[in-house]
């Protein structure tokens, strides 16, 4: 049944999670690698996906799949969790959070930038807009305030932060065309995509250890960011009456995950950060304003 009030409870401990997980990332950075991060926090996902699917009888939609969609969750796999955490992590390792972070949150604007030669979708002013909007933010977030200069504190950084967004969105897009109950095709992803990031681990950067900090850091994003919140935010859009109202809630995540990040972490938030991610928020508040007059206009 669709209830405003539940949705918003389980749409506002979603933002919660998601707000936590940047200062998880660098926790877990400090003592791991970032594939080793990866191996701790996949693994952790697997079994708390597994455990969600059994609490919810559903182990049997795993073996009512065809030959095809096992092979899709193979492929999807290596896109989530294997190159889009890869490259994530590797964008975290390198930049301080409170520029990774904000960086990553351009993955909506990104998606509806690729959905256009993927999707055969129209580009709207409204994204056009955005865009220039959010990526000025990006500028300054990356250049920590020295624009012209144009002096990025870490390009291959910047650009990892960025690849993960064009990689999250095409994996979104992918996910278009998939038949698969939502909770299943994730679970299978991240069960076919576990033996490649346990080889690659192995072969460069052996098995984790660390400090107790940095493993607990890695089983918390594990749980959270790849398993619970994925499935609290499901929960949130069923049942919805006014699925926008839930999905504004995001725009409070970033700016709460400063928060995190600087009484846990103890960086110093710069102001360049905070005008960069208020270019950024209100870029994709600007997009999703513009998308939702054109529903409007074409209900009429």
């Amino acid at each position: 049944m669709k209830n405003q009030k539940h949705a918003l409870m389980f749409g506002g401990a979603t933002v919660l999670l998601w707000s936590t997980v940047a200062t998880a990332f660098k926790l877990s950075l400090r003592d791991l690698a970032p594939l080793q991060l990866m191996l701790i926090a996949c693994t952790t996902s697997v079994a708390v996906l597994a455990a969600i699917i059994v609490i919810q009888r559903r182990v049997p939609a795993l073996f009512e799949l065809t030959g095809r969609q096992y092979l899709g969750s193979v492929v999807m796999g290596l896109l989530n969790p294997v190159l889009y955490y890869l490259v994530l992590f590797e964008a975290f390792d390198r930049l301080p959070a409170q520029e990774a972070q904000p960086l990553n949150y351009t993955w909506a604007l990104t998606l509806a930038y690729l959905s256009v030669p993927l999707l055969g979708q129209r580009l709207s002013l409204a994204d056009i807009v955005a865009g220039l909007i959010c990526y000025s933010g990006v500028v300054v977030i990356a250049t920590r305030g020295d624009v012209l200069a144009l002096a990025f504190s870490d390009a291959v950084g910047v650009f990892m932060a960025l690849a993960s967004t064009v990689i999250w969105a095409v994996y979104w897009i992918a996910n278009t065309r998939d038949t698969r109950d939502p909770l299943v095709g994730l679970f299978l992803n991240f069960l076919f995509g576990l033996p490649f990031i346990v080889v690659i681990c192995m072969v460069t950067d052996g098995l984790p250890t660390g400090s107790n900090t940095a493993l607990l850091a890695s089983v918390y994003v594990g749980v959270f960011e790849m398993g619970i919140a994925f499935v609290l935010w499901m929960f949130a859009m069923k049942k919805a009456e006014n699925t926008s109202q839930v999905s504004n809630l995001i725009f409070i995540s970033p700016f709460l995950s400063l928060v995190f990040i600087h009484f846990i972490l103890g960086e110093e938030i710069l102001n360049s950060t905070y005008v960069g991610l208020i270019l950024i928020v209100v870029g994709l508040w600007w997009q999703q304003r513009g998308r939702r007059r054109e529903r409007v206009a074409e209900a009429r």
